[in-house]
């Protein structure tokens, strides 16, 4: 087990961006869970794609909504525009908001950006 406190990343969609912070942070060698306020089908195609580029197949996740025993079991839990009525909220719990994009639609170049940006979130939520 690592020393990085475990993370529940919640977005809308539970297809894009939180998607996305899972995988990295797990890959970081962090324990997380992702959700969304209202969970698509599947992951977005294109995070699917810019995530592939670094060999982190997401082709495979369903996309989940928000469960209050994941946030009870994460030491922070990380918004990403879920809408605050949606959110959960426990006392005692971090919370961190992340102002981010929806990558659902958009160029693939710009997905890579965002990819990146969490990326660079993460190595910092990891330092805290």
């Amino acid at each position: 087990m690592s020393g990085l406190p475990r993370a529940y990343f919640v977005c809308i969609g539970n297809a894009g961006r939180s998607q996305m912070a899972q995988a990295l942070y797990e890959q970081l060698g962090g324990e997380a869970r992702s959700a969304g306020s209202r969970p698509e089908r599947q992951v977005h195609p294109e995070v699917v794609e810019v995530m592939r580029e670094l060999e982190i197949d997401l082709s495979g996740r369903k996309p989940r909504g928000i469960e209050q025993a994941d946030a009870e079991w994460a030491d922070v839990v990380v918004t990403m525009g879920c809408g605050e009525d949606a959110c959960p909220v426990l006392p005692g719990k971090r919370y961190v908001d992340w102002a981010l994009p929806d990558p659902k639609g958009r160029p693939l170049e710009e997905v890579r950006e965002l990819r990146d940006d969490i990326q660079r979130r993460l190595e910092a939520l990891a330092d805290f």
